[in-house]
């Protein structure tokens, strides 16, 4: 297949989903508040492409909820290019991908993270995945929740979700605090096996997330809380900064290739805490 076909495939697709998840949120505060949207370019002087990110703040459900989605392209600063697959050889590169990142309002849901992408150089993968971060345990929402991204990943190979739950762990762990981020869930990276096949599972890990949040937030909204609650909860995110300013993939490639910074630091959380 040519890899402009690919190109505008994986945009395209990663186009719909921030329109249908967008959707999905906005019936969850039942159209009463909208999102904020904000298109960007990465190069005001030439056309290296650019974006549109959507948040939404305050709502009934969401502290805040942040939809991002990108098509850039250009060249890797020198000092970026040794690690980026392919970019040693010719340091061109396209790059599209949507990143979802929702705080709750109710500290009873955790906060949780999606992001899948496309990045071509002399080499060409799709990355991504999602986790979950609750401030209270659940041991029955996080068997839920592992046993529907098992079942997905199944659906493609016996072999993905052992091998992704695995990434996703040793990835969204905090070495400073020696703990985890959260309860985990499935990560992946440089995945180049068959295009059309990886892109089809690239889709299902979409419409699972899509399904994913909508169960665990309906199931928990009308749910009381207290405020120890919410002061866990403020602690948690403190803990969710950390590691996406100080670890996050996604947010050292963002800022180091040019990319809209409100954009790319949408995964903050309106309101956090040390103790």
């Amino acid at each position: 297949m040519d890899l402009e076909i690919k190109k505008d495939l994986a945009s395209n697709w990663f186009k719909t989903l921030q329109n249908s998840i967008c959707h999905c949120i906005n019936d969850l505060e039942n159209q009463k508040i909208k999102f904020k949207s904000t298109s960007w370019k990465r190069n005001l002087k030439k056309d290296e492409g650019g974006g549109e990110f959507r948040i939404l703040n305050n709502g009934k459900v969401f502290d805040k909820v942040g939809v991002n989605f990108s098509k850039v392209y250009g060249k890797f600063p020198k000092k970026f290019q040794k690690n980026i697959p392919g970019a040693k050889k010719d340091p061109r590169f396209w790059a599209s991908g949507i990143s979802v990142v929702m705080h709750m309002k109710n500290p009873l849901i955790p906060a949780m993270h999606f992001n899948t992408r496309y990045i071509c150089t002399t080499y060409d993968w799709f990355g991504g995945g999602m986790d979950v971060t609750p401030s209270k345990k659940d041991e029955n929402e996080k068997k839920e929740f592992h046993k529907i991204l098992k079942r997905m990943c199944d659906r493609h190979d016996k072999s993905f979700y052992s091998k992704y739950k695995k990434f996703c762990d040793e990835y969204f762990y905090l070495p400073h605090r020696k703990e985890p981020r959260g309860i985990g869930g499935i990560f992946f990276d440089y995945k180049k096996d068959n295009f059309e096949n990886d892109l089809k599972f690239v889709q299902d890990v979409g419409v699972t997330f899509q399904f994913i949040f909508q169960k665990i937030i309906k199931k928990k909204i009308k749910r009381n809380w207290s405020m120890r609650d919410k002061e866990l909860q403020y602690i948690k995110r403190g803990r969710y900064t950390e590691f996406n300013l100080l670890y996050d993939r996604g947010t050292k490639f963002g800022l180091q290739t040019g990319g809209n910074v409100e954009g790319i630091l949408m995964s903050l959380p309106p309101l956090a805490k040390w103790k």
